[in-house]
This record gives C-alpha cells, structure tokens and sequence, in this order.
C-alpha cells in the first residue's frame, strides 16, 4: 500500500462517528469521509458540513488517497 501524510488518513483510513438526526433525534452512525447519510429510523437525508482536510489545500490530494474517493467527496461538499 501506498504510503501517505498523515493529514489524509481520516480520509483513506475513515473511522465510524455518531450523529443526531436534524428530524428525529436519533442517533445515526456516519463516517469520516461521508457528509450525508439517510437516518435508520425516519429515512430523511442527514447532511453534516466537513471539517477543512488536506483535500482543500494540498495539491497532491487526488493522488494520494485516488481520484474516485477525491471526487466523490468534492462533489458531496457542492
């Protein structure tokens, strides 16, 4: 496996977190590297923003953890 920085790793090792649903208040798990989810309990999309990572300033980004995830969130931040 390809050795990357360590600012990348939430992104290319995700790990689970827990988020209250904005409509139903239960707890849903999302990861690292998601910014929405459909809650398990009322079924409505649950958005939650991104913190700032190395995809925002780092130019090597695409390259390091590969163009499909790369995309895929940059596009879920629009």
């Amino acid at each position: 496996m390809k050795e990357s920085c360590p600012g990348s790793r939430e992104i290319t090792s995700p790990s689970p977190e827990t988020i209250s649903c904005a409509f139903c208040n239960s707890m849903n798990e999302i990861w690292t590297d998601e910014t929405e989810i459909k809650c398990g309990h009322c079924g409505k999309t649950i958005n939650r923003a991104m913190k700032t990572t190395c995809l925002d300033w780092c130019p090597s980004a695409k390259e390091c953890i590969g163009v499909e995830k790369y995309e895929r969130i940059i596009n879920s931040r629009k």
